[in-house]
């Protein structure tokens, strides 16, 4: 999926009291930005095949198989439609972090959602696609900030012990925003006016209202204060998110230990991006890397096809109900999220990616052998494609859906961590408007295109193979580590060989304050990882 969670800063709560009431509620609220983010990102897949939005952008057609209702689109228009909110997301991530250190965490996701009403505004008014393709830019823009903003809002805000079901939870959140387009879509496809698309179109106002609307009763990030100086705001936003009075030495000890931690970032001077890329004794250029091109092969497991494209799909493949079978799938990728969720502090980041590929992989090939030697007129084939999809939705929604992003928020450094996870979300973002904008013209039969239809399946199978591979030779179990301890791993280790570093780092809780920290742990025989 598109744009989703990534963790950053420390978290709060270390010492505090375990408030079920107080900062958990606060940060699990700031999740519900993953449903304006989902269902922006689902709703198109359904508009853009309803009769009334086609008679409206589209031009007569003749070829009634793909258009029953008369009016259609090249595939350069429904590219660009698709797409274009990539685009923008693309940018709206990179221009996240300023906008997060000069508005703050929570001005900053409020000013998201105004520029996203903006865009929605266009859409739902627009009569001509130049407006509508604006529009999308600008709801893009809103969608790139919130996708960034949100989570470190998140982790600078929930306590330690329960920040990564935290996160996790926007990643959720993300999946029910995509069934809740799917359903309202299900529920307007047969009107014949343009309240058919105008509807699911307009109801973007509503998640962002909630979202900004909430964010106003929401205290600001603590850690945000502490880096502006604001050191009595910082204990007053500490106070609501650990209900504690401002004095209280709990509090007292968290501020001085987030300024202590912000004092040592800081003597590592500023960073550059540049500096994200270089050669250094800890892996900077490696693990940045790692991020980008982690974002970029989940992408390329194809789950953007069935959520921007499935309607199309199964359309295509001759189901009497393509709109109900895109609830379907929906349906399954809410729910597997939540075995992933549980699965991944009990089994593993590295071993969950690994099995994840494996059975995305082999469910695309079938899919594709099924379609090109039975053919999509057989009942039985169509029942097949069904079933082989939602088992593939499944094993992305438990393992690359949420784990991609966990990943990318632990494995870098501290004084690079920022603008790492910038790069890393933009490329997400550019992966998914290249993937967008291509998918027509590799699908659709028409001149100019490939004309592939379902043996596109066998370029996704290929490439979670790819997935396969990249997570083997450069992505380490973190499972059980802490940020400084992962630091330490890569010091230490090239990713393949990192297992038995990280079983001393967890056997010996050693952590990298200690001053014979590296000299414990160095030397330690270097075998791969666990295997699989």
């Amino acid at each position: 999926m598109p744009g989703g969670p990534a963790a950053t800063g420390g978290g709060i709560g270390g010492d505090a009291p375990k408030n079920k009431f107080a900062g958990i509620l606060m940060t699990c609220f700031a999740a519900f930005g993953g449903i304006l983010f989902g269902y922006d990102t689902g709703v198109i897949s359904g508009v853009k095949e309803m009769k009334a939005w086609l008679c409206q952008f589209g031009d007569p057609t003749d070829d009634f198989k793909r258009w029953p209702s008369g009016c259609g689109i090249s595939s350069s228009t429904e590219s660009l439609v698709v797409s274009i909110l990539s685009a923008g997301t693309f940018f709206g991530a990179l221009l996240a972090s300023p906008a997060a250190d000069y508005l703050g965490r929570k001005n900053g996701i409020i000013a998201a959602c105004v520029i996203f009403c903006v865009g929605v505004a266009m859409q739902t008014g627009s009569t001509a696609i130049p407006l509508f393709v604006v529009g999308r830019v600008f709801a893009g823009l809103g969608v790139g900030l919130v996708s960034c903003l949100v989570p470190m809002y998140q982790s600078e805000c929930a306590p330690k012990w329960i920040r990564g079901a935290v996160v996790a939870l926007y990643q959720w959140a993300i999946t029910i925003g995509l069934l809740v387009a799917a359903c309202v879509n299900q529920g307007t496809k047969d009107r014949d006016d343009h309240s058919s698309w105008r509807i699911p179109t307009a109801l973007q106002f509503a998640w962002a209202v909630i979202l900004g609307g909430g964010m106003l009763a929401l205290p600001e990030s603590p850690r945000w204060y502490i880096k502006r100086g604001r050191y009595e705001d910082a204990a007053a936003s500490l106070s609501r998110l650990t209900a504690l009075a401002p004095n209280d030495p709990i509090v007292e000890l968290e501020i001085a230990d987030i300024r202590s931690n912000l004092k040592a970032e800081e003597d590592l001077g500023e960073s550059s991006y540049i500096d994200c890329f270089k050669n250094t004794k800890n892996r900077i250029g490696l693990r940045t890397w790692t991020g980008i091109l982690l974002q970029g092969w989940q992408q390329l497991t194809g789950i953007n096809f069935i959520f921007y494209y499935g309607t199309t799909f199964f359309k295509a493949s001759g189901i009497s109900n393509p709109f109900l079978i895109t609830i379907v799938t929906n349906v399954v990728n809410v729910v597997m999220t939540l075995p992933g969720i549980w699965a991944v502090e009990k089994i593993g980041r590295r071993k969950l990616l690994l099995y994840g590929a494996v059975g995305m992989c082999i469910c695309e090939y079938l899919v594709a052998i099924i379609g090109v030697t039975v053919g999509s007129d057989n009942v039985a084939a169509q029942r097949a494609l069904i079933a082989l999809v939602c088992i593939y939705i499944a094993h992305f929604a438990a393992t690359w859906g949420p784990i991609a992003w966990i990943v990318t928020g632990e494995i870098f450094p501290l004084n690079v961590r920022a603008k790492s996870m910038s790069l890393s979300v933009a490329s997400n973002w550019l992966w998914n408007f290249a993937i967008g904008y291509a998918t027509p013209y590799l699908v659709n039969k028409e001149a100019g295109s490939a004309g592939l239809e379902v043996k596109v399946f066998f370029i996704w199978g290929s490439t979670c193979l790819g997935c396969f591979l990249f997570t083997y030779f450069f992505v380490p179990e973190t499972k059980g580590l802490s940020l400084e301890q992962i630091d330490m791993m890569y010091t230490l280790a090239a990713p393949l060989k990192a297992g038995p570093v990280r079983k001393r780092l967890m056997a010996e809780d050693i952590h990298a304050s200690d001053a014979q920290a590296f000299q414990k742990v160095d030397g330690v025989h270097s075998e791969p990882d666990e295997k699989v």
